[in-house]
């Protein structure tokens, strides 16, 4: 009876360990698997941001200069601008419709095609593929730029994002340095075609490299409850937020800076005899101050975002009523005084973004990110609009004195309501 009970005690250990075991596996293997789901770095971001730029800059100072030849006109390219401009306003406050019912990768991807369909647009040398080309190429940026961020924003943390921002621009220096010359050179010496393919191949190279890192927007890294991706509530929202407004006056100005810089550097180059190269070179030797990211993002983490962002929207000033007083009259000084605000506006393009990176809350990232992005279409818009009614009674010089009137704006806004804790 004891051999019995002895072996009935025996067997029941057994049962009971081979109930338990596979909960105790489980239970130990889940975790394991989280911590080590290896989670993508500032390098992968910066890579893809480095081939996504050099789709786009080659073909940066060939659509401007191309529509110039077709139009003749400096401002129907500024009417023809704000039209498509508009239409890319409108689909980018439609991307959050998509994210929330498509899975980020396939909303990424849509945007790698978008790039390569818009290239196919102006190869067509038309006024209307030129059109179809300026509204799939900013949809394509929009798209990539919003997702972009929402998987930076899930990856990387707050106290490393000055850093990672500086790398990833620093990674683009020698796409917006050699693209929008190459891009150019191509354009006039091989034939209108030889740019757009290989924007087209670098557009496939990101795609597939997109693929290859495999980022994921993985429901473990989400932070909360999404909001409803209505566009109208969604602007209300971002309205509502001090803070978020003004990261968003941030990058409405300097990318102000950049769309007047890469659409209207070259037109002035071409109108005042210089060339179309030189309206290239023009463009790649502004982005060669890439370069310099890292050392900004150094500066702006050594003396704080305010002081920083505000005193370099006064340099930009500065730098803009130079080339505005020098204006046709003296084309190549005001090149000169382009290249010294591009310098400058390099500082905006490392620091800007923390602002509102640092400003958004995780739950709503999705859809603050696309109405934030509005910066983009509205500094195509808005510039264009004005500049098309200023170039009516004035001259070419003009706008960059108007543009300058900006930057003094937004450096008494930043420095008298961006928080010093930044």
């Amino acid at each position: 009876m004891t051999a019995i009970d002895g072996f009935s005690f025996d067997a029941s250990c057994s049962v009971r360990i081979k109930l338990q075991s596979p909960i105790v596996i489980n239970q130990v293997r889940h975790p394991i698997w989280i911590n080590t789901a290896k989670r993508p770095t500032a390098r992968v971001f910066a890579i893809l941001f480095g081939i996504e730029s050099m789709a786009r800059a080659i073909i940066t100072s060939v659509v401007p200069i191309q529509t110039y030849d077709l139009l003749q006109s400096e401002r129907s390219v500024s009417i023809l601008y704000t039209c498509m401009s508009l239409l890319g306003l409108i689909s980018t406050l439609s991307i959050p419709l998509l994210i929330v019912r498509i899975p980020r990768r396939w909303v990424y991807t849509a945007g790698s095609v978008s790039l390569m369909l818009g290239c196919v647009a102006f190869a067509l040398d038309t006024i209307s593929g030129q059109a179809i080309g300026l509204f799939l190429r900013t949809f394509g940026a929009g798209t990539l730029s919003i997702t972009l961020s929402l998987y930076i924003m899930d990856h990387i943390k707050k106290g490393e994002l000055v850093r990672a921002e500086s790398v990833r621009m620093a990674t683009a220096t020698l796409a917006w340095t050699a693209g929008p010359f190459l891009g150019v050179f191509l354009y006039t010496r091989i034939g209108m075609i030889a740019p757009f393919l290989l924007s087209i191949g670098f557009s496939i190279l990101l795609l597939t490299l997109f693929w290859y890192f495999r980022l994921s927007d993985n429901p473990a890294l989400q932070k909360g409850p999404s909001r409803p991706a209505n566009p109208i509530a969604n602007v209300r929202r971002f309205v509502v937020q001090p803070r978020l407004r003004l990261a968003w006056l941030i990058a409405f100005s300097r990318s102000c800076y950049w769309s007047t810089f890469f659409v209207y550097g070259p037109i002035l180059m071409v109108a005042t005899g210089q060339g179309s190269l030189a309206g290239g070179l023009l463009v790649s030797l502004g982005n060669l101050f890439l370069l310099g990211s890292i050392l900004w993002g150094k500066i702006g983490m050594a003396q704080g975002l305010t002081r920083t962002i505000s005193g370099i929207f006064i340099l930009l000033a500065i730098a803009l009523i130079g080339a505005g007083i020098a204006g046709e009259s003296f084309p190549m000084i005001a090149a000169l005084m382009l290249l010294s605000g591009s310098f400058f506006c390099v500082a905006l393009d490392t620091l800007a973004s923390t602002t509102f990176i640092r400003a958004v809350h995780p739950h709503e990232r999705a859809q603050m990110t696309a109405v934030y992005r509005t910066y983009l279409d509205f500094s195509e818009i808005l510039p264009a609009f004005f500049y098309s009614i200023i170039l009516t009674f004035f001259s070419f010089g003009s706008i960059f004195i108007a543009l300058a009137a900006l930057m003094l704006f937004t450096a008494i806004f930043v420095w008298r309501y961006l928080p010093r804790r930044l």
